[in-house]
């Protein structure tokens, strides 16, 4: 059951103000010292946008990533940028995104840094705040790394990336996180295509340190690079085999399917509870309160107030700024709707 019926949350990342990114360009202008309170103060930024909107769960806005998965190879020992394979110009997509070769056996002997993430969160969050960590999971942390060499294909690569996610997890898990929400969109968007009972294995050895230890989330989407899917958009595939994630709540976009998978969710809430997409990540139409509630009206009959959450259908970092804080304004307004109607309020 959720902590708060109808509880609002995000799935990890929160934009980057436009100071970050302009200092992300220019930091040998800046010393640790400066990079330290850069960092802080966007963090502080993240914190304030998400509950000044009324958010029930906060996460740290993903604000020292630079990309939700990619940021992570520059904690992995054995991987050198390769750019030959990267389109530069012409429309956005994903084959813009940067290509990675593996030169040496992958390992991360000082984590991945969420650790360090989590702790900064917890520091600078106010007392009582209700929290979350994201992280990659090992198959989406394989997709820019290319095969060959030490291992033939991408599964070989996801069983190498394995022990270094469930490590942090494990790291995790031991100072307390009372949330951790693992982002797999690669298995949502080829769950279509390949063996989703592999993906539940590899899901489940992944998590196993937090079983039963902490609330485990998973993200599931249809891609957002540059605001563009590149899944076959149906959550019908993942059934019936991802309701054997051991997972506490599964994470669905819903609003880019206008709704039309909305009755498939029943099936997850027979086993966990479930967090929908209710904000258009992808459009800068800002849906108001009303917006809202009507969506979570068309998700009531399948998911029980108890057993739900509500969030945008992805992470935020590719909408403005302006726009995410006016989205999760109204998300948190809607949702107050509805459970008002439900005499669910004080």
């Amino acid at each position: 059951m959720q902590p708060v019926p109808i509880k609002t949350t995000v799935v990890g990342s929160m934009p980057f103000p436009g100071w970050l990114e302009f200092a992300s360009m220019n930091l040998d202008q800046f010393g640790p010292a400066d990079i330290s309170e850069m960092i802080d103060d966007a963090v502080i930024a993240a914190i304030h946008d998400q509950v000044s909107a009324g958010l029930d769960v906060i996460t740290d806005g993903e604000q020292t990533r630079l990309d939700f998965n990619l940021s992570f190879y520059g904690f992995i020992k054995g991987i050198v940028n390769d750019g030959t394979e990267t389109r530069k110009y012409g429309p956005p997509a994903h084959d813009q995104r940067g290509k990675n070769s593996i030169i040496e056996p992958l390992a991360a002997p000082k984590g991945l840094g969420v650790v360090e993430e989590y702790k900064r969160l917890k520091r600078l969050a106010p007392a009582g705040q209700m929290i979350k960590m994201s992280i990659p999971g090992p198959y989406t942390l394989s997709g820019r790394l290319n095969p060959g060499g030490h291992y033939k294909d991408r599964w070989e690569v996801t069983e190498a990336l394995l022990p270094l996610v469930r490590k942090e997890i494990e790291d995790l898990v031991a100072l307390g996180v009372p949330e951790i929400c693992v982002d797999e969109p690669s298995m949502s968007c080829y769950a279509y295509r390949e063996d989703t009972k592999r993906f539940v294995d590899i899901f489940n050895r992944t998590v196993a340190p937090g079983v039963g230890k902490t609330r485990l989330s998973m993200h599931l989407c249809f891609g957002n690079y540059k605001g563009r899917s590149v899944g076959k958009k149906t959550i019908a595939p993942m059934l019936p085999d991802f309701l054997d994630m051991t997972v506490d709540e599964i994470h669905s976009e819903m609003t880019v399917l206008n709704f039309t998978d909305v009755h498939l969710l029943e099936r997850f809430a027979e086993k966990v509870d479930v967090a929908v997409g209710v904000i258009d990540v992808k459009s800068y139409y800002i849906e108001t309160p009303e917006d809202v509630a009507e969506r979570i009206r068309k998700i009531l009959p399948y998911v029980p107030a108890e057993k739900l959450a509500v969030a945008p259908d992805c992470g935020m970092s590719q909408t403005a700024r302006w726009a995410t804080k006016q989205k999760l304004k109204a998300m948190c307004e809607g949702a107050k709707l509805v459970r008002k109607e439900l005499g669910l309020l004080p």
